[in-house]
């Protein structure tokens, strides 16, 4: 029971429980085999090693039926397939966002673990009468559950834990106490018991005390977090409860550390849908689903800076920075969450100016976000937003006046960790710039485009000063690396910078909505720019898109007295005059992003209306490479079968028929691989033909066949006929023979597995171990050619 009951909080971690059933079985047949050895009797260790038995015969029977001798007991491949199935695991837990689907492998992970922990409590408390050190393995279970969940019962996890661990205390306590003879009640009290009997008996008195002692020790541990806010940092503290005050202008929101779950959503195998929303606005390109920004770079990381949050005001306050001068617009948008996307930070469009949302939800000015409290989430919810869309011209970012000098001083800190490879870069990067704009879109489009810069999510996603001049100098990394290292460099510089994290729009609908799946997490740097703002520059390429302003080819036209922005703290007026962009239709924007630069003629470039003929070879070679793609591993393997197979010449040698039998036996391993016979290196040729004869459900026949394979194969490996004999025929009829077993593979195989043997035979990996050493082999004769050059 205390073993089930810490295993009780890794539920919320995967979906569906019903792995707990599984564990719950085996772990009660485990703990019914060691009391029965306990009963015969047998000597602790050899209890503990008869239960260990137990458990192995269970995960074998559940997991590895197939590979076992008889379907339950373990062989070598049992093994294989658990080393197999945990590695599996290990990288389905690394791709799976909380809560995971409940895999092969992370089912061995769980049920494996939940068991090996089960037969260390047994041992320790039961076998070896000590039960307070079962609290350890049980500790160790709980820890795992609470250093990976983020829910807000996450108490009601800790007091089945604790309440199962006093339990075991409980029952070590009765029966030593019964140990004790006869126990005497306090006669002083009314109504108690002169004694309890010695053996058998109830010691009541005692064991109310213990029960109110183990009462009194778990609420302590439950309240006392609660009640001591200077005791922060606890297993029972959520993020949501850290992160959230409570309530009215009081609350603190602390710092947020997202690059590992930001990896984990753009690894996920599925693009599962995180948001769907419609929008008034046709510039859907720019509808950044921003959740926070990241302000504060310590030297080891971006984080959000500790802020006070407030109540959401209605309207939100200005945009700061913000002057009437640049040309905006208002953006209607109705979003939606998905029921199992629980986060604690509310996506929408910046900068927001209204929100219409129902919940405990409270507002952080500094980078306008909103932030969930007493344990509201985004799950399922629904609301409206209200935002700008800032659309600045490249000439008032180019003529932004300085920033305030409190905005300055906080946004261009860098810590004295950063290497100088740093700062030097930047400078380099950006020589001859003359504003922070230029400096700006030269940093961009040197990693987006001009760096040699690559895009790998597989990349470890370290953040700190290190790291960054890691990236510079291996130029292989994700969003994470770009943003952070564009940001670092922006404020050597002296320009404002911080990283926003959020989704890049998504794809759109059949039915007008546009979805926001897990792959489509981002995150980029926003600069400030006096006048404008904080705005957003994409340095990641192949993500997300690059707004018009930050484009070196963005129109530079005549100066206009509208688009020059006012010094901090004077007066400004808006401005009548539309921006060039205004003239545009929405289809132009779409099809020419520098729309306002003068459009070519419609006679420029190829010709129009003729039959577009490489398009049409473009086309064509997509598709015949797309059909193509998919069938080499079948055209690969049925040539290969075919060489292999052929009969040798009339009057070939006895090296040649040798080669030819080697060749037919090759083939008849790979045709059992196909069919999920892995072939064993160490299995001699009659015992390799027995098992495909097994595990593929031959028939008499087929059976026969591989059996005359495999002594053909012994005769000319282990008995070849003398230099100068006549070549015999060991080889005739064998390639009919391997047929026969294949079609005998076939017929017992089930549906899904002849498609994979047809189309994605395991045999073909074959090719690329050949590819392997060949190029091993060129790089070994090339390496003293090479160094004598």
């Amino acid at each position: 029971m205390a073993t089930l009951a810490a295993a009780s909080t890794l539920l919320p971690l995967v979906d569906p429980a019903t792995w707990i059933l599984q564990a719950a079985l085996l772990v009660g047949i485990q703990t019914g085999v060691g009391a029965v050895a306990r009963r015969v009797p047998l000597a602790r260790p050899v209890t503990v090693l008869v239960q260990a038995l137990a458990a192995l015969l269970m995960l074998t029977l559940m997991f590895a039926r197939q590979e076992a001798l008889g379907g339950l007991l373990p062989s070598p491949a049992v093994f294989d397939r658990f080393g197999d199935l945990l590695s599996a695991g290990g990288q389905d837990v690394s791709r799976f966002a909380i809560p995971a689907p409940v895999t092969d492998g992370i089912r061995l992970m769980l049920v494996g673990g939940v068991l090996a922990v089960g037969l260390l409590v047994d041992a320790l408390a039961v076998t070896y009468r000590s039960a307070a050190p079962a609290g350890l393995p049980l500790l160790a279970l709980y820890s795992v559950a609470a250093g990976l969940s983020d829910g807000g019962s996450r108490w009601l996890w800790f007091l089945a834990a604790a309440g199962g661990f006093l339990l075991l205390l409980l029952a070590e306590g009765r029966e030593r106490l019964a140990q004790w003879g006869r126990i005497f009640a306090d006669r002083s009290r009314p109504g108690s018991a002169p004694y309890s009997p010695a053996v058998g008996g109830t010691a009541v008195a005692p064991v109310r005390t213990g029960r109110r002692i183990g009462v009194l020790a778990l609420g302590i541990a439950l309240v006392v977090p609660a009640v001591l806010p200077s005791m922060s940092g606890g297993l029972l503290e959520s993020a949501r409860e850290r992160n959230a005050g409570s309530g009215g202008d009081g609350g603190k929101i602390t710092a947020v550390r997202p690059e590992v779950s930001l990896q984990d959503s753009l690894n996920q195998p599925e693009n599962r849908t995180v948001l769907t929303y419609t929008t008034d606005t046709e510039e859907t390109q720019e509808l950044y689903m921003r959740i926070v920004a990241l302000d504060d770079f310590d030297g080891s990381t971006w984080k959000s800076s500790e802020r006070r949050i407030t109540s959401i005001p209605e309207p939100m306050p200005t945009p700061k920075g913000l002057a009437p001068e640049v040309k905006t617009q208002t953006v209607r948008t109705k979003i939606s969450a998905a029921g199992w996307y629980a986060q604690d930070w509310l996506p929408m469009p910046y900068p927001a100016n209204r929100v219409g949302i129902n919940g405990k939800w409270r507002f952080e000015p500094e980078g306008r976000t909103l932030v969930g409290y007493q344990g509201q989430t985004t799950r399922g919810v629904r609301y409206q937003v209200e935002s700008l869309l800032v659309e600045p011209t490249a000439r008032q970012l180019r003529q932004a006046p300085e920033p305030a000098p409190e905005i300055e001083r906080e946004y261009t800190r860098v810590p004295d960790s950063l290497p100088s490879v740093v700062h030097e870069t930047a400078r380099r990067v950006t020589r001859g710039a003359t504003d922070d704009y230029q400096r700006a879109v030269k940093l961009q489009d040197w990693f987006a485009r001009e760096g040699g810069f690559r895009y790998d999510t597989q990349v470890r996603s370290g953040t700190g000063s290190a790291a960054i001049a890691n990236f510079l100098e291996n130029k292989e990394g994700f969003c994470i690396h770009f943003s952070y290292s564009m940001a670092a460099m922006a404020r050597t510089l002296g320009i404002p910078a911080r990283v926003a994290v959020g989704f890049i729009p998504g794809a759109a609908e059949g039915d007008g909505s546009i979805a926001v799946g897990l792959q489509d997490a981002h995150a980029w740097p926003e600069l400030y720019f006096e006048g404008v703002g904080w705005t957003r520059f994409e340095p990641t390429p192949t993500r997300g898109t690059t707004p018009s302003y930050a484009r070196q080819d963005a129109p530079d036209r005549d100066a206009d007295p509208s688009e020059r922005l006012p010094d901090p703290g004077q007066d400004a007026s808006p401005s009548p005059s539309p921006s060039a962009s205004d003239q545009c239709t929405p289809e132009e924007k779409r099809s020419n992003p520098d729309c306002g630069a003068a459009l070519p003629a419609a006679d420029s470039g190829a010709g129009s209306g003729g039959f577009p003929a490489e398009t049409v070879a473009a086309v064509t070679g997509g598709v015949l490479l797309a059909l193509l793609l998919p069938s080499l591993p079948l055209l690969w393997r049925t040539r290969k079968r075919a060489r292999r197979l052929r009969e040798p010449p009339a009057g070939a040698g006895p090296d040649a028929v040798a080669a030819s039998v080697v060749a037919v036996w090759r083939e008849l391993l790979d045709s059992g691989w196909d069919f999920g016979i892995v072939p064993e290196d160490s299995a001699t040729p009659r015992t390799a033909a027995a098992r495909i004869a097994r595990i593929g459900e031959l028939g008499e026949a087929e059976t026969e066949a591989a059996h005359r394979v495999a002594l053909a194969v012994e005769r000319v490996l282990y008995a070849p006929a003398p230099r100068g004999a006549e070549s015999a025929g060991p080889a005739e009829g064998l390639a009919d023979e391997v047929r026969r077993v294949r079609a005998g593979l076939w017929e017992a195989a089930p549906r899904r597995l002849r498609l994979r043997a047809l189309l994605l035979p395991p045999s073909t990996v074959r090719a690329l171990w050949a590819a392997s050493s060949w190029w091993a082999a060129v790089r070994r004769r090339a390496t003293p050619r090479l160094r004598r050059a």
